[in-house]
């Protein structure tokens, strides 16, 4: 597909076969945080003689983590884990003491946290300082929050929308909100209408990214036109699960896969149209046999 990791694709319109038509996404698959975690995964790998590993995987792809693995690059939950070497952090970032131990072992670490939750990190970690309740809009259970958790100084009230706001621990007090960068600006926006009633003065940063922004927008927009959406990516992955959600609010049938052997045939009968899009963990090699596979799986259906 030749597509840059923000670079807009050029949406090819693939007939499958008679009347059946695959569209792909003008925004899906790696973004630049991605493209940037696994060339420095690359360049320690090729630059030290000892082991490397990272610190849970690097992105949230099992077929990538899975060639990387089979390359020499392991994976470690702990830093304790490791004695000597090279420690990577992946993308979700992790909080500023998980560094400091990796220092303490006499380990090398390389920073791969994506630019964007670092600039969240650096906000939840200024809230905190200027005495703020710091409250973090994202999953309470994914590594990207609780790096967030850590930078601010692990005292972040963590909610997943305007329904978990605890009322009465924030009622007068002087609140700050950073988000996870996977979450949705509408969610982030109900937020916010929540707390102003609450809060004596409320600091808002919107650090949800850009390009996470782009292909929300443009899986949106591609389940309003399609029969049928197709979503690649992990399961595990906090960003392709938002685009399964956002285009089945849209388009009921949608189906989430993370490889191109799980589509059915069933999924696209009857459909003359049908979408694909992908998290930011995907890369451009599943989008296209996802593709490849549509072909085949229509021309069956429509053969029946």
């Amino acid at each position: 597909m030749n597509a840059s990791s923000d670079d807009e694709r050029a949406t090819p319109r693939s007939p499958a076969a008679e009347g059946c038509e695959i569209v792909v996404a003008r925004y899906a698959g790696y973004c630049y945080g991605v493209e940037r975690a696994l060339r420095l995964t690359e360049e320690a790998l090729a630059r030290v003689p000892g082991p490397v590993a990272t610190l849970g995987p690097i992105i949230h792809n099992p077929s990538v983590v899975r060639g990387l693995a089979a390359r020499g690059v392991g994976v470690v939950d702990e830093v304790g884990e490791m004695s000597e070497g090279t420690l990577v952090v992946r993308t979700h970032g992790v909080p500023p003491e998980v560094v400091a131990a990796a220092h303490a072992r006499g380990l090398e670490v390389v920073d791969a946290t994506c630019p964007f939750v670092a600039v969240a990190q650096r906000k939840a970690h200024d809230l905190h300082e200027g005495g703020y309740t710091v409250v973090i809009l994202g999953e309470h259970d994914h590594p990207e929050v609780a790096g967030l958790q850590g930078f601010a100084g692990g005292e972040a009230i963590v909610v997943a929308g305007p329904a978990d706001v605890p009322v009465e621990r924030l009622r007068g007090r002087r609140v700050g909100v950073v988000v996870q960068t996977t979450q949705a600006r509408e969610t982030l926006a109900r937020l916010a209408a929540a707390l102003a009633p609450l809060a004596r003065e409320l600091v808002v940063f919107n650090t949800v990214c850009e390009a996470t922004e782009k292909r929300q927008s443009a899986a949106c927009e591609l389940a309003a036109q399609v029969d049928v959406v197709i979503v690649v990516g992990g399961r595990n992955s906090a960003n392709t699960m938002r685009l399964v959600q956002l285009c089945r609010d849209i388009q009921p049938r949608t189906h989430h896969i993370e490889s191109a052997g799980e589509l059915r045939e069933a999924w696209v009968t009857g459909a003359r149209r049908v979408g694909v899009t992908a998290g930011a963990s995907t890369p451009d090699s599943e989008i296209e046999e996802t593709v490849d596979r549509l072909r085949t799986t229509c021309e069956a259906s429509d053969g029946r």
